[in-house]
């Protein structure tokens, strides 16, 4: 069985890292991969060292169709993909699969009920995306999550992460630096009320983007605030933190949580989008409306004073984590590979 991958994406994000996996995943599973991406893509350096996989150049929506030609299936992994999909299926009548990750409303074009209601199978990484792709598909919506890392911990960075700030309590943040999006604000709010109130505590971001400089300045009085900015192993910061807050204000998923699930660190996380499919309210993490700062406030609070509580969430986020590795994820879509090739 040969699958092409198409990922047209410029950066590297959670829609390109699940990209990244599911190939890794496969390998050895099927025959033969191809990846169709753009020439800068970064998911060249992540992938290259990766036996039976064939890169190929798509800078736009009509390259590359030649070069690949034929192959079992043809799976989209974001909206620019489809579109090639679609163009492939139309030269090569090579069914597709299209993933789509975030929550987003689907905008009501002509050409968006082509490309979706032409796949072959949708998949929803969630509950709520499965519900708003079941008006433009008319077949079933099969969810298939996002799946978690293999990464190890660098514990010698945590201990000099922690070594930086002696006697501080880490409260950490992981994500594009866009608040329309990830709702940095939110916790600026936050940190803003806990100065004085709480000195002990530091609020940490990781990330880097659009609205850098204004999250930058909206804190710019704060001294328990920090800027990490972008870091490329961010997986290793994370057991160095002690909470996580997630404000999100929408999320198809939120994938990094399982991340810092493995991490065993606490998440207080935004009621909304794809995140209630993985945390469940007082069970492996507490759910809070993102704009109610008191709440967490509390939660903050009450995972600082009450140790065992802190532990019977981390445990239990622990054990749901079998529920979304690598391993599980690619027989997911083996099977529907399979299917799509039957038919074909």
């Amino acid at each position: 069985m040969h699958i092409i991958h198409v990922n047209l994406a410029k950066g590297f994000r959670g829609g390109e890292r699940q990209t990244a996996l599911l190939i890794q995943a496969l390998s050895g599973r099927v025959k033969q991969q191809t990846l169709v991406c753009r020439s800068d893509s970064p998911l060249r350096n992540e992938l290259e060292r990766l036996s039976f996989l064939t890169f190929v150049d798509a800078n736009h929506l009509f390259q590359g169709h030649e070069r690949v030609g034929h192959a079992s299936v043809v799976h989209a992994h974001e909206a620019k993909a489809a579109h090639w999909a679609w163009l492939h299926k139309k030269r090569f009548r090579t069914p597709y699969v299209l993933t789509r990750r975030v929550d987003t409303p689907i905008k009501r074009k002509w050409t968006n009920r082509l490309f979706y209601g032409d796949a072959d199978s949708c998949v929803a990484i969630s509950s709520i995306i499965q519900q708003e792709l079941a008006g433009w598909s008319p077949r079933p919506i099969p969810i298939i999550p996002s799946a978690i890392s293999n990464s190890q911990n660098n514990a010698e960075l945590v201990c000099e992460y922690r070594a930086r700030y002696p006697g501080k309590i880490i409260i950490g943040h992981v994500g594009a630096l866009v608040d329309r999006h990830k709702g940095q604000l939110e916790l600026i709010k936050v940190a803003r009320k806990l100065k004085e109130r709480a000195p002990e505590l530091l609020f940490v971001f990781f990330g880097d983007g659009a609205d850098r400089d204004m999250l930058e300045k909206a804190s710019d009085q704060l001294d328990n605030v920090v800027w990490e900015g972008f870091k490329g192993n961010v997986n290793d910061y994370l057991p160095a933190l002690d909470i996580f807050l997630f404000p999100s204000r929408n999320e198809g998923l939120g994938s990094v949580l399982l991340d810092v699930m493995k991490a065993g660190v606490p998440i207080i996380a935004n009621n909304t989008g794809g995140i209630p499919d993985i945390i469940k309210h007082e069970y492996n993490g507490f759910l809070v409306d993102a704009t109610d700062t008191e709440s967490m406030i509390e939660y903050i609070f009450l995972l600082i004073k009450n140790e065992s509580i802190k532990k019977n969430i981390v445990a239990n986020a622990c054990r749901d984590l079998k529920l979304y590795s690598k391993d599980v994820m690619a027989e997911k879509y083996l099977a529907i590979y399979k299917e799509l090739n039957l038919n074909a």
